[in-house]
C-alpha cells in the first residue's frame, strides 16, 4: 500500500520543486513567480524503496469566498484530509509568514501526521529562521534544500517510520481510534496478572501465589467504555543485581521493551511495600522514557491505609521530585474494586501526555512567569534574556525557550519554570522537556554598509 503523502504551504516555499525531486522528473511547472500551481497535481513515485503517492497542492493564502483562490484552498484542504501525512513547507529564506501560522494551525487541527521542512536552508544563513519555525507546534524543522537535495536522507527517516506505523493501520481511521498503549509494571507478585485479568472480564492472565508466573509481555485488545486499548501484561521486574538466569534476562527486557512503547504506564504497587527502591527504580526509568505514569496501590482491601497513604505520599514528595502530581489510585485487583476509577486516570494522564498549548496563552504565561521572579543573572554577570517559549511536541510535552545569552542559567531556575508550567496548565503526573536554545542575533558581524 502506499503513503499518500499532501505536499502543502504558502505559494513560492519550493513545493513543485519537492514534488519533482520525490517523483523523479519534471512533473509540475516550477516558477518563481507565486501561485503557479493551482490544482492538486498526483504522481506514483518511489522514494528509496517507499512506495508513494505525492500531492502537490497550490499555495496556501487569504481568499474570497467564490475566488478561484477560494477553489485553490478548498482543493489544498481536501488533499491534507486525503493525506497519510503532510509535508509542510517554509521558506527558511524569507522567514515565517503570517500566513504561515495560519495554515499551521489548519494542519494541526486535521490530526494527521506533518513533517516540517524548512526549505531553500542552504547556508548558516537561515538558521534563525530554523528556530522560529518552532513557533509552529509541527515539532522540529528539517533542514533542506529542494534544490540541491540537502536533507533528502532525514525526510526518508521520517516517512519510513511512519510508513511502518501507517500500514498497521486500517486506512482512513483517525488518531482517536488508533488503540492507547496500556502497559502494567511491577515487582514480581504484586497483582499484576490479577488486574489484567480483572480488566478483561476473563481469565486471560495465568496467577497464583508463586512469584514470576508471567515471564514475557503479553498483549489483549481490549476497549473500555468504547476506547480502544491494547492492554499489555509484563514480567516482574527484580533489581538488576538478582537477575542472574538468561531467562530472567530475557524476561526483564521484554517488561522494559513493553513500558518503554507504551503510552502510560500503571505502576502496581503492593499496599504493604508501597515504593521500595525497586518500584523507584522502575517509576524513574519509565519518566525518563518519556511515558504518563500512574500508581495503582493493590491489595488496597487487606492494607493499613492511613498508614500505606502516608508513605505513599512521603515516598514521592522525596523521591520522585522530578514529576509532581503522579495520579495514584487505590485499587483491589481480586475483588474487582477501583477499576474504573483507574481507567479515567489512565485516559486522564494520557490527554495530559498528548497536551498542545496554545502559543498565545503560553507566552502570555512565560511574560507572567518571568515578572513574577526575574531570571538570574549569566556567566557574564549579565541579566539572561529569555525571549519566548514555543511547545515543539507533544508525547510527552517539550518547549524550546529562545534566549540570546543562555549561558548560565541555573537548574534552580529551570525547575521553577517547570513547575509553574505543570501547575499553570494542568500536567500534573507527565515528564515536562524544556531546553534553552540560543537565538543568534541576525545583525552581528555585519557593517553598516551590509
Amino acid at each position: 500500500m502506499s503513503l499518500k503523502v499532501a505536499i502543502i504551504g504558502r505559494p513560492n516555499v519550493g513545493k513543485s520543486t519537492l514534488f519533482n525531486r520525490l517523483a523523479g522528473n519534471k512533473l509540475a511547472i516550477v516558477h518563481d513567480l507565486p501561485g503557479v500551481t493551482r490544482d492538486r497535481k498526483e504522481s506514483k513515485s518511489k522514494f528509496r524503496g517507499l512506495d508513494l503517492v505525492l500531492i502537490d497542492t497550490a499555495g496556501f493564502e487569504s481568499a474570497k469566498e467564490g475566488s478561484i483562490e477560494q477553489r485553490m484552498r478548498a482543493q489544498t484542504e481536501r488533499a491534507i484530509r486525503e493525506a497519510d501525512v503532510c509535508l509542510f513547507m517554509i521558506d527558511a529564506r524569507s522567514g515565517l509568514h503570517p500566513y504561515d501560522e495560519t495554515f499551521a494551525a489548519i494542519v494541526r487541527q486535521s490530526g494527521k501526521p506533518v513533517i516540517l521542512l524548512a526549505n531553500k536552508c542552504e547556508g548558516k544563513i537561515q538558521e534563525d529562521s530554523i528556530f522560529e519555525a518552532y513557533k509552529l507546534g509541527l515539532g522540529e524543522p528539517i533542514p533542506f534544500s529542494a534544490e540541491h537535495g540537502l536533507g533528502l536522507e532525514d525526510l526518508y527517516t521520517e516517512l519510513a517510520n511512519l510508513d511502518k506505523s501507517i500500514q498497521t493501520t486500517p486506512k482512513n481511521a483517525s488518531t482517536d481510534e488508533k488503540p492507547l498503549q496500556l502497559a502494567i509494571v511491577g515487582r514480581p507478585n504484586v497483582g499484576k496478572s490479577t488486574l489484567v485479568n480483572a480488566l478483561l472480564k476473563d481469565e486471560r492472565m495465568l496467577t497464583g501465589p508463586e512469584a514470576g508466573i508471567t515471564r514475557d509481555a503479553v498483549s489483549s485488545a481490549w476497549e473500555w467504555n468504547g476506547k480502544k486499548i491494547n492492554l499489555v501484561d509484563t514480567a516482574g521486574l527484580r533489581r538488576q543485581s538478582k537477575i542472574t538466569h538468561s531467562l530472567e534476562k530475557m524476561s526483564a527486557a521484554s517488561t522494559k521493551h513493553a513500558a518503554f512503547m507504551a503510552q502510560v504506564v500503571v505502576l502496581v504497587l503492593d499496599a504493604d511495600a508501597v515504593l521500595d527502591k525497586q518500584d523507584l527504580t522502575i517509576a524513574r526509568q519509565v519518566i525518563d522514557e518519556g511515558r504518563a505514569l500512574i500508581i495503582a496501590v493493590n491489595k488496597w482491601d487487606i492494607a493499613k491505609r492511613a498508614e500505606t497513604l502516608q508513605r505513599l505520599n512521603d515516598k514521592l514528595q522525596t523521591s520522585l521530585t522530578q514529576v509532581t502530581g503522579i495520579p495514584t489510585v487505590t485499587i483491589s485487583a481480586l475483588k474487582h474494586e477501583g477499576l474504573d476509577k483507574l481507567m479515567r486516570a489512565v485516559f486522564k494522564v494520557y490527554e495530559r501526555w498528548n497536551a498542545r498549548i496554545p502559543t498565545a496563552p503560553l507566552n502570555k504565561w512565560f511574560a507572567d512567569v518571568q515578572e513574577q521572579n526575574t531570571p538570574p543573572l549569566g556567566k557574564n554577570k549579565r541579566r539572561i534574556k529569555l525571549k519566548y517559549i514555543t511547545q515543539a511536541k507533544t508525547r510527552p510535552p517539550a518547549f524550546y525557550i529562545f534566549s540570546s545569552n543562555p549561558e548560565g542559567l541555573p537548574d534552580s531556575y529551570l525547575r521553577y519554570l517547570t513547575n509553574s508550567l505543570r501547575e499553570t496548565f494542568d500536567l500534573g503526573g507527565i515528564p515536562i522537556r524544556i531546553t534553552v536554545r540560543k537565538s543568534d542575533n541576525p545583525y552581528a558581524g555585519k557593517t553598516a554598509k551590509d
